[in-house]
């Protein structure tokens, strides 16, 4: 009898603990009338005002919120950092330009790009205060997993025989501009029939970081219609082309658990058609699936699960040849990638689209709107069975979650 209320117990607490687990409400940073906003739950609160604030960024453990503002939309940004438990804001040095900010993925140092100069901040009274220069000639960067230095891509030039390869460096973050210690990781050669490019950006880490993916991009007009998405052993010595795309960072997600590659592939710059979700296992033997049926385009993805994909899909629209370009209505669906089983998952009515899906924990969440508004709801829903329902209301774009993995 006490084996068995001790099992009754310890099963009553497994119960509790998962659906707690469950509970645990969402945590966002949004931007509203080009304000900073947090929403924890059910509770909003006001970060900012009289600023335009753009890519508010998470430290990975919620200690802080790193963004940009400028005083009118278009102009230089400014680095700024939110404390979330002194609830403050305020610049980690008094003027900081930047285009591009990254936490460490191991501690709460921040990096950024200021004109081609790669910084990271130092540290005071326990948060990000001060800056050290790392390197110069820097177009894009990303941390290495275990946070203790940077790989880099330097854009070519343009000399009297043609363009330069494209260059991709390992920077110890302490390298203080101290070109001895920074390396050369991998040169792509590059030409204008097969693999044109001038630059490689987006560069991202599989899950298990034994390999990046990046887009080459070639000059500005070129890079609208096709771009080249490649990927590079983390050591840098196995370099595989996978293939076209256009240039959009959420185009390209790696799987949450496994070295496979989902995005969405298709060149022209135009979304009428043409734009397919593809997935390949890296390193790829050149084999890879297309999910998108006959007669549509998808537009937006992201991992739901291991085995599951969500996209943004529309009829695609072959009829178009000029004029306005037409508003492709995407609602969400679901792919699995083993059966090949696909579902619809949301019903947006009234000439509403859905887009930008996002998985948090066990949540579902996207951002609707309309075809002439400027700004959309984010709707929520628990899994894929569950009721969908407004979470935020009125925001500029897609908000930022923070989701600690336990």
């Amino acid at each position: 009898m006490a084996l068995r209320i001790v099992l009754l117990l310890l099963f009553a607490s497994l119960n509790f603990s998962t659906g707690t687990a469950a509970e645990v409400p969402l945590k966002a940073a949004f931007i509203r009338d080009h304000q900073l906003w947090i929403k924890e739950g059910d509770k909003e609160i006001q970060l900012t005002t009289g600023q335009y604030v753009s890519s508010p960024k998470w430290s990975k453990d919620g200690q802080f919120i790193a963004y940009l503002a400028g005083e009118q939309e278009g102009e230089k940004t400014n680095l700024y950092i939110y404390d979330v438990m002194k609830k403050e804001s305020y610049k980690p040095y008094p003027m900081i330009e930047a285009n591009e900010i990254k936490w460490s993925p191991t501690s709460n140092q921040l990096a950024y790009n200021s004109r081609g100069i790669l910084n990271v901040t130092k540290t005071k009274n326990g948060r990000p205060q001060g800056f050290e220069n790392v390197s110069l000639g820097v177009s894009d960067f990303e941390w290495f997993p275990d946070g203790k230095a940077f790989i880099v891509s330097s854009q070519s030039n343009l000399l009297p025989t043609g363009w330069e390869p494209v260059r991709l460096f390992k920077v110890p973050v302490d390298a203080h501009l101290d070109t001895n210690k920074i390396k050369p990781f991998y040169t792509i050669q590059t030409n204008t029939t097969d693999l044109f490019a001038i630059d490689a950006d987006y560069l991202t880490f599989s899950p298990d970081g034994s390999w990046i993916s990046f887009l080459l991009t070639p000059t500005a007009s070129w890079s609208n219609d096709s771009n080249t998405l490649s990927v590079l052993s983390s050591v840098g010595d196995q370099f595989q082309v996978i293939g076209k795309m256009l240039g959009y960072e959420n185009w390209i997600k790696w799987a949450p658990t496994e070295n496979q590659l989902a995005f969405i592939s298709g060149e022209g710059r135009f979304l009428v058609e043409n734009k397919d979700t593809t997935v390949t296992d890296i390193p790829t033997s050149n084999k890879r699936q297309e999910y998108t049926p006959k007669g549509y385009v998808d537009l937006d993805l992201e991992w739901l699960s291991p085995d599951e994909i969500i996209v943004a899909r529309a009829k695609e629209n072959k009829k178009w040849q000029e004029g306005p370009v037409p508003t492709m209505f995407t609602a969400l669906y679901v792919i699995n990638l083993k059966s090949g089983e696909q579902k619809q998952l949301t019903f947006p009515k009234n000439n509403k689209i859905d887009k930008v899906p996002q998985v948090v924990g066990s949540t579902i969440t996207w951002y609707r709107t309309s075809e002439k508004a400027s700004r959309g709801d984010v709707w929520v829903k628990e899994r894929i069975d569950g009721a969908e329902h407004r979470w935020l209301k009125n925001v500029d774009y897609a908000p930022t979650f923070f989701y600690k993995n336990n």
